[in-house]
Order: structure tokens, then C-alpha cells, then sequence
């Protein structure tokens, strides 16, 4: 039991990022660098030889180190911009998306779930959506959260390819460092947060809670809780998150708003929960990285 307890605390952890970005009020490549920059820290107690020979598999963490440096750029910003719930919400159609191409992507089995959540997840969406605080007066939330789903499932593809050399520690701290030089890359001095600013606190508190300790907790119950289980329990933080719009930030939705979300997390739990084969469960304990 205590093994699903401390998956439930990471992923509840996850779901409290909104708490110190908000605050932070810096933008999506920003905040996404300074916590890239965190997470990295452990990289050189990280790297082995023995893992850099399999090139597929470092290949693949090179890949998701650009593809997880948009997912946190736009995932940032949409939680940044709001509302928290539509934000966290969009991003986390990544699990629908998942199942839906897992059998032309990862040749795994056609998940039936999927095929029928797909609708219901679109008109729990749209319920959500068609509220004045859902996306209609702003779309720009549920654009960028949408958006950083697609590459939120691109880094879960990605990292169960770097499974097969990488530990999930070390894929999370060895991509950052793709990642922050992508951000750097692409966005270059509008990437680099503010000097000596107060406000960095906030993120660099986030990375070591929502981030390290959601992330170590996470891990050290998934060696024991089965993938199926695991995947449902992921989404306890769209929930927190959702709570934490409602009750912190002041954020109302409206009874079809509510509707709309309850929809969207039952049937994205009922689609993460559908028993897969064990292959299928090794990318899944690698594939996050704080962000969803």
C-alpha cells in the first residue's frame, strides 16, 4: 500500500507547479531553462560509457532532450497564462494520444479503450473549452496546452527507446542538458531569466519539489505498483492542479466546466489503466520529468 501512496505523493506533486510559477510570473522558456539548468545537475555522477554504445537509445534521449524542452516551454506557458485546470487539463490528452499511437509507432497492441475514450475525452473538451474562462474568450491556454500534449507523447515515445541503456534518473538529468542548450538555441536571450531576481525562487523551489521530490517519490513507488495502476494514478495531477485553480487562484469553471473536466479525467484514467503488455511499461517509468 505505501508503494501507491508515494506514486499518488509524486504525482500530486506534479500538480502543484502552477503554485510557484504563478508567483514567478517569468515566461514558458524561462521558467522551462531554470528548471532544465536543476534537473541537470546530477549529470556528470549520471553518465556511463556503457550506455553511450547503444546509439539507438542515445540517440533517443538527444531527441528527447528537444522534444521535452517545447513540452515544458509550452506547458509552462499555458499554466502561466491560465486557467490552471484548462492548462494542465489540454496537456494531459498526452496519455490519450499515447494509446492511440502506440500501435503504429511502438507496434503495441490496439488499446479499445482509447478508440472509445477519444470521443468522450473531446466532449468533456469541449464542454470545458465552451465556458467564458474555458478558451473562448483566450485560446491561447488550450492551444498551448493541447500543443505541449503532442510533445509530452513524443518524450514518453522517446525515453521508452532510451530505457533500453538509460536509467530513468539519468534520462532525466542527461536530456535537460539537450533540452536547456535547445531553449537557448531557439529562443536565445528571451530564454535567460532575470539576474538576481527574487522571483527565481519560486522556480527553483518548484524544481525540487514538483520536480525532484515528485519525480523521486514517484520512482521509488513504481518499483512496486504495476504500470496499469501507475498510469491512472498520473492523474492526480491534472486533479491537483485543477483543485488548485478552484481554490487558490480563484478560478470557476461553472457546472458544465466542471462536467467537462470530470469527463476528460475519467476517461483519460480508464484509458491509462487498461492492462498492457510488461514491454510497454519500462518507457512509462521513464517518460516524465516534473512537467507532466
Amino acid at each position: 500500500m505505501r508503494f501507491f501512496v508515494l506514486v499518488a505523493l509524486g504525482a500530486s506533486l506534479w500538480g502543484c507547479w502552477p503554485l510557484f510559477l504563478r508567483p514567478a510570473g517569468l515566461s514558458g522558456p524561462q521558467s522551462a531553462l531554470l528548471v532544465m539548468a536543476i534537473m541537470a545537475i546530477p549529470s556528470p555522477f549520471l553518465l556511463r560509457r556503457e550506455s553511450l554504445r547503444d546509439r539507438r537509445a542515445t540517440l533517443a534521449l538527444l531527441f528527447l532532450g528537444f522534444s521535452d524542452a517545447t513540452n515544458a516551454a509550452l506547458f509552462f506557458a499555458a499554466v502561466q497564462r491560465g486557467p490552471v485546470t484548462v492548462a494542465v487539463l489540454t496537456h494531459y490528452l498526452a496519455p490519450l494520444l499515447i494509446a492511440l499511437a502506440a500501435p503504429w509507432v511502438l507496434r503495441e497492441r490496439r488499446s479499445t479503450r482509447a478508440l472509445l475514450g477519444a470521443p468522450l475525452t473531446l466532449v468533456g473538451l469541449a464542454l470545458l473549452l465552451g465556458t467564458p474562462q474555458g478558451g473562448l474568450a483566450d485560446p491561447w491556454t488550450p492551444l498551448l496546452g493541447g500543443a505541449s500534449a503532442l510533445f509530452f507523447m513524443a518524450n514518453v515515445l522517446a525515453s521508452k527507446e532510451a530505457a533500453r541503456a538509460y536509467s530513468p534518473l539519468a534520462i532525466n538529468s542527461l536530456h535537460s542538458i539537450v533540452s536547456g542548450l535547445a531553449l537557448l538555441l531557439v529562443f536565445g536571450r528571451d530564454a535567460l531569466p532575470p539576474v538576481l531576481d527574487s522571483r527565481l525562487l519560486f522556480v527553483v523551489a518548484g524544481s525540487l519539489v514538483s520536480g525532484i521530490l515528485g519525480n523521486s517519490l514517484f520512482y521509488a513507488g513504481l518499483r512496486r505498483v504495476p504500470a496499469a495502476p501507475a498510469a491512472a494514478l498520473m492523474y492526480l495531477e491534472p486533479l491537483t492542479a485543477a483543485l488548485l485553480g478552484q481554490f487558490v487562484f480563484g478560478e470557476t469553471l461553472g457546472p458544465l466546466g466542471f462536467l467537462g473536466g470530470l469527463i476528460v479525467l475519467v476517461s483519460g484514467a480508464w484509458v491509462a489503466s487498461e492492462p498492457r503488455a510488461p514491454a510497454s511499461a519500462q518507457g512509462a517509468t521513464a517518460a516524465s520529468t516534473g512537467t507532466g
